[in-house]
Order: C-alpha cells, then structure tokens, then sequence
C-alpha cells in the first residue's frame, strides 16, 4: 500500500495517471491555503467535476475502507485538507460542515499567526490560542485531523497534548538533519509521536539536507534514524508535491491576502519559486526509489510497509471518523 500524506499538484489528467503508474492508493489533497469558506466550497467542486471526468482513475475518500476500494478498482482514494484554518472562518460550527463535505486534515496555521495557534514564521510563538483550544475539541469530535506542518513549536506540542485524539506533522522533516523553519525539533516530534500522532517525511527541496542535490540514501537514513528514535509506527511519506505549479501558485501559498510584499518564505529574492526536485523523486512514479532506499538502509520488509502506506492507513481509520465510532 503506497499513500502520500500530503500533495498540491497543478492537477491534470496526466498526474492521476502517473498516481495510477506508481501504484500510489492514496493521497492527502490541499484544497485550500487562504481560502474562505465560500472559496473552498468552490474547490470541492472542482474535484467533484475530476471524479466525474476521470472515474477510472481517481475516486473521493472520506474513510480508511476507500482506500481498499480504490485498490481493488484500480484508483487512488483523494483526501482533502487544508492548510490554513481559513474555510472556518471565525465560526466553529463550520468545522462540522466541512468535515460532512469531505476535509479530514486541518492545519491551525499557515507560517503565520492564526486565530488558532502561532505559525513558524512568527517570532513570539504564543501557543494555542483561546478559539484554538473549542476548535481542536471540535475537531477532536467530528474526525477532522489536527495538521500542525507548518506550525510554531510550542503552538505544536501544546496541540498535541490538548488533543484527545492523535495529531499529525503531514509533511516535514527533523530539524537536526536539515535545519528549516517547517522542519521539526526532537521535542516537537517527541510530542506528536508519543501521543500516537504521525509524520510525514517531506521530499519539497527546501526541507532536505542539501536541498535539490539530496541523494536518495541520505534521505532514507533520516528516515530510519528517526524510526529509531520515535517509533516506525508513527511516520509516513508526505512528499509536499507541488508538480506543475507555476511560481504564481507559490505566491499565493506565502503570500495569500495578508501583505502587499513578497515573501520569499523558503526561497530567496534570486529564486522565489519552485526548486527543482532531487532525481529520484520527480513524480508519483518514483514511490519506488523511496521504498528500496529504505530497504537499502536496512529497514525490515514490515517496517518499509508501514512507513510506505500502512502507518497512515491505520491512522485514517483511527482519526477520520466520529468520536466514540472507533
């Protein structure tokens, strides 16, 4: 079982396939960074329109068990999410709405402060806010996944341990292997893992030790070192894919409606868009590479398996549904 835990592709017929070549059963989908309510509802048509269009080779996913149906037809099972707690709005009651349309995964901030929680770029990191604390009991309830990726540090251990439910870090990586904003110190990860949350390893350059010239084994070490440190159980893939964007798309990630500037984020004033990816992961037909660099580093055929897919499968069949259905 291959499942990506987090991808925002400039999406087309060309990418379900090359989902179907790779063999990729699942994927977590942004759909949205800044959007409003209204916006995201637009963005949820959108993809109602691609499961029209192309039924044989993508489906929507709401439960674990799409999963297993998307594999024994032959599709990848589309998961929605959002990084940005920005379709709730200032209204708590939307949380419930969106879980009924379809989102399973919510990030409490983008790099910013938020209404619920400090994002990485802040420099006073105040943790969960007010609003924060009724918003992820409410998640907690209907099965919306608290995604904390591009939260602050204490924002994040702070989510983690007022959550009843387990969280998710859906695409990062550690920090002591490549030093970032978006990358994530031992005791953030420490929090996620011990309270049964899961990360995703991210393959977006600008997360990797070296950036685009990152070789396959120095990345599945990571990898490994980190099952060695926090539990197998609780990491995943979640590559931040953003195949075939245009650098526009990169602005509004960074910069949405909240400044007139432009912010380099990650990049920098010479390269303000898209880095190339490293060689061995260019597209969805890659998962491979990633699955014998892991066992290339000595990782068992059980421990491959669960970071691969079955870990997030195990943890969407946990997390996506009501609280007290489990």
């Amino acid at each position: 079982m291959r499942i990506d835990g987090l991808q925002y592709a400039n999406w087309s017929e060309k990418i379900f396939r090359q989902m179907r070549e790779g063999d990729v059963d699942a994927v977590h989908v942004t759909i949205s960074y800044h959007e409003n309510f209204r916006e995201t509802v637009l963005n949820f048509e959108r993809w109602n329109r691609w499961f029209e269009q192309y039924p044989d080779l993508i489906m929507k996913g709401q439960w674990a068990s799409d999963i297993d149906k998307a594999k024994q037809t032959g599709r990848t099972a589309i998961f929605f999410g959002f990084q940005n707690p920005s379709p709730i709005e200032d209204d708590i009651g939307l949380v419930e709405i969106l879980h009924t349309l379809g989102a399973r995964f919510m990030q409490l901030t983008y790099n910013n402060q938020s209404l619920l929680a400090t994002g990485c770029y802040e420099a006073e990191d105040s943790g969960i806010t007010r609003m924060g604390r009724e918003v992820i009991k409410e998640m907690n309830r209907v099965g919306l996944v608290v995604d904390m990726s591009h939260s602050a540090d204490r924002s994040t251990i702070e989510a983690a341990d007022l959550s009843q439910r387990p969280i998710a870090i859906t695409h990062a990586n550690p920090y002591d292997w490549s030093p970032a904003l978006r990358n994530k110190k031992d005791d953030v990860i420490r929090a996620v893992t011990q309270n049964g949350g899961m990360l995703g390893f991210s393959v977006y350059p600008h997360h990797l030790k070296d950036k685009s010239a990152c070789t396959l084994q120095s990345f599945c070490e990571m990898v490994a070192r980190t099952a060695d440190k926090f539990g197998v159980e609780h990491l995943g893939i979640g590559t931040d894919l953003c195949q075939d964007q245009p650098d526009s798309v990169v602005e509004w990630m960074r910069v949405g409606r909240w400044t007139k500037e432009i912010d380099y984020g990650e990049g920098s004033a010479s390269n303000p868009g898209f880095p190339p990816m490293p060689n061995w992961f260019q597209d969805n037909r890659d998962f491979g590479n990633i699955e014998r660099g892991l066992r290339e580093v000595g990782m068992n055929a059980t421990e491959v398996a669960g970071v691969m897919g079955g870990n997030w499968y195990r943890f969407f069949s946990e997390n996506f549904v009501p609280k007290g259905t489990v």
